[in-house]
Formats: structure tokens, sequence, C-alpha cells
């Protein structure tokens, strides 16, 4: 069957996935929202293959026996640091023990984010599923990029999703005063907005060896979107979550992005796991991109010269 060019990622996600074996002794992660779903079978992958692990979470009681399991098991250093995204100044104040504690970061990945069906503002006064899945995940990047590259060659994912496709961020409507609100729109709205500010860093940090990346981790059964109304729960548990894959095959897909060499090539560009991807027209509008991003540097107060 030939698919349009427009649905081509329907096809995308059915193909067969390219695969590392590279190892990844003595090296360093930050895996944020690493406590469930795709973060934590991140954990697990990049601890198999013998790399230490800084677990960026918000419950250290849910955490601690993570951490215990992954040491016992593989033998790696794995420590936690405490970040709630829906809060700026917790995410700097986690960045800030990053930097302070340790010599070098090889790999981030942020698979820190969530879907909500309802509504709700953060306490900065922006939209909350924008807040937590673009900006605060861009403040932590950004805070992050000078040992990133004291630490070159190294790697920052995104996990993204194909959730973009549903929406573009209206700069003038961010709170959706104006427009209707739904969880996908929201959802769209912050993961388009994450994928332009992809763009501006891979643009900004291939001079200094930083590969940047989005990447969509596929059809997968996790826990988001767990914070909403009964209905969506019932829903989920007993229609669309007989649909999805193990998350395995997420975690395989960032490890093949983290260490495969010839993703280097590809820096600032979108995948469906492992295959490279044209993201929805919206997302690829260079005067949106700039936009975006020089509104999202104001909201969470920094600028660009750190890069």
């Amino acid at each position: 069957m030939k698919y349009p060019k427009q649905l081509q990622f329907m096809k995308n996600g059915k193909l067969k996935q390219h695969t590392s074996n590279q190892r990844m002794d003595g090296k360093w992660t930050v895996v944020s929202g690493s406590s469930s779903g795709i973060g934590l079978s991140t954990l697990d992958k990049f601890a198999s293959m013998g790399s230490n692990l800084i677990m960026v979470v918000r419950n250290l009681q849910k955490s601690k026996p993570i951490q215990q399991q992954l040491i016992d098991t593989y033998g790696v250093k794995v420590d936690i640091i405490l970040a709630d995204f829906a809060d700026f100044d917790s995410v700097r104040t986690a960045a800030s023990k990053i930097i302070d504690t340790y010599p070098k970061i090889d790999y981030l990945i942020n698979s820190v984010g969530i879907h909500q069906t309802k509504k709700t503002i953060s306490k900065h006064g922006i939209e909350m599923v924008y807040t937590v899945n673009h900006l605060s995940v861009l403040l932590f990047t950004m805070l992050l990029v000078p040992k990133l590259k004291g630490s070159a060659p190294s790697r920052i994912i995104q996990v993204n999703s194909e959730g973009h496709r549903f929406y573009a961020p209206k700069l003038n409507d961010l709170n959706f005063k104006r427009h209707l609100y739904t969880g996908l729109r929201s959802y769209g709205a912050s993961k388009t907005a994450q994928l332009y500010s992809v763009y501006e860093l891979a643009r900004r940090l291939e001079k200094d060896d930083v590969t940047v990346v989005a990447m969509h981790p596929g059809a997968v059964k996790t826990h988001i979107g767990q914070n909403n109304g009964f209905l969506y729960r019932f829903f989920f548990k007993h229609v669309t979550s007989h649909f999805l894959k193990d998350v395995k095959i997420s975690s395989d897909a960032i490890h093949y992005l983290a260490t495969d060499p010839s993703i280097v090539s590809e820096t600032g560009k979108f995948f469906n796991l492992t295959i490279l991807e044209e993201p929805a027209s919206h997302a690829t509008k260079k005067e949106m991109q700039k936009a975006v991003w020089t509104s999202s540097l104001e909201a969470i107060n920094l600028s660009e010269d750190m890069l």
C-alpha cells in the first residue's frame, strides 16, 4: 500500500526498526520523567548497556526501589534528582544540582510529559501542558547545555510525539482563551513547540558536537494521561491499551538514537522511533519556529547567549 506523504507516519511505525549494540560503559545519562513508562524503560536499557544514570523525578519514595533494583541488577551508579516540571524554579534547582555534582553528561533524554483533557494553568500563568512538555523541558535542556558541550560528543533526545500533528501553538492564545481547549490540541501545541526548539538548538549546537533530535516513541503503553477523569481512564484501560505495544520498543529506539554514529549527521531531525520522518507541515514553518523560540526564552527568562 502506498501512503500519501501526509500519512507516511502510519507506515513508518510498522517498518523494521534500526538497533544498536553499542555499549555505554562509563557514560552518564540524565533521564527526566524516569519513574515510569518510557523513561523507566530507558533507564533499564541504558543501565544494561553500562551507563550510569541520573533519574530526574517528582516522587522520591516511588523512585528509590527503582534505583536500588538498577544498581543490584546492572552494577551501575544511579542517582536521583527531584524536579517538578510544572515549576520552573524546581527545574532550575534540579539543573543546578546536576551541574554542581557531575563532571560530565553524555546523554540527556527528556521523556517527561503530560496529557490533560481539562485545562489548567501553571503557577507561571501558562497552560499546564505547554508549561511541562515544552517550556520546562527547554529550560532544563538549556541549563544543562554547558555541561553537554563540555562532555562532547554528546546527545540530546527529546521524546516528542506524532501528536504534534494535531495542533500548532497560537502565541496570542497559549492559554486557549479564544480557541476551544481539547487534550489533543494542547498536547499538539506543546509538541510542535518542542520540535521548533529542537531545530533551533541543533543549529546552534552543531559546531559544539552536541547532537539534538526529536523522536516519536511509538504507540506504546504508558501511564501518560492517567491523571485525567474516569471516562478517559476507563476507555484507556478497556479499549486503547489493548492496541498499544510494549514500551521496550521506545527504549530500544532511544538507545539507537543515542549511540549510533549515523545520527550525528541527522541533528535537528524528527524520527518515528528510528525511522527519519518529515514532521507535519505546520511544524516546519520557519517564521513560527523563530517566533516560538523567542517567546519561549522570554517565558523561561533565559537568553540564547548562554548557548
